[in-house]
């Protein structure tokens, strides 16, 4: 969408319809317009054409530091349902495993099993519809005890500096999170460099699972939603 004064453009709103959400990626005002509705009105038309066309849930993820972007849309009637955070590990221990026991995964093998379901709690770029159009881009890894499976990665080289974990399981309890400790330290030999978890929650793996291993928090982000209605 996009806000005009006059002629002249001012403003834009930049979307993604994945049902059932509707996620609002960017909104941007320009800097002489700004206070002057321009935002709030972008979302308000959007949110009137998705009470009749839907998707109508609608979700976006702001910067804990964004104080203007988090106070705008709370004027919008927006709500903050949860935090994600980033996790970094600049020198994840490596060590391999032993032989034969991480097999290399394809986002198709883990769909049924690892990948969240469709309308599960996560970051835009850890949902499963996100997995399943990067499937190309991702490599995967995995250990399983017979029909099990124990722990999984997803992952993709950024550069040559840094992975991206963008899916991550272990199975409950101690043999779930001891193999996704040797699962990580391996693929830290295969892929050495910097490791990053972006945006995710505990509802995926435990953080402070991630944090023992040695990952430590960094920025936060909000999640945050709201249901289309349609105008007065």
């Amino acid at each position: 969408m996009v806000a005009f004064d006059a002629k002249e453009p001012v403003g834009v709103l930049i979307g993604c319809k994945r049902p059932p959400h509707t996620h609002v990626l960017r909104i941007a005002v320009h800097p002489d317009q700004l206070r002057k509705g321009h935002g709030r009105h972008m979302l308000t038309s959007l949110s009137a054409k998705l009470a009749i066309l839907g998707p109508p849930k609608l979700v976006a993820e702001l910067g804990a530091e964004n104080a203007p972007a988090r106070a705008l849309l709370s004027a919008c009637g927006w709500r903050e349902e949860r935090t994600y955070v980033d996790l970094v590990c600049d020198s994840l221990a490596a060590s391999p495993a032993p032989p034969g026991l991480v097999v290399p995964v394809t986002v198709d093998d883990l769909a049924d099993i690892a990948l969240p379901e469709a309308s599960a709690v996560r970051s835009w770029g850890r949902t499963r519809g996100t997995l399943l159009n990067r499937r190309e881009r991702l490599l995967g890894l995995a250990i399983a005890s017979g029909e099990r499976l124990d722990a999984s990665v997803l992952y993709a080289r950024e550069n040559a500096d840094t992975v991206t974990l963008w899916n991550v399981s272990a199975a409950p309890g101690a043999e779930g999170q001891a193999a996704l400790g040797m699962l990580l330290r391996d693929l830290a030999h295969r892929e050495p460099g910097r490791v990053v978890v972006p945006r995710i929650e505990d509802g995926e793996v435990s953080i402070d699972l991630l944090v023992s291993l040695g990952f430590t928090r960094q920025a936060e982000t909000m999640g945050v939603a709201a249901e289309a209605q349609s105008r007065a």
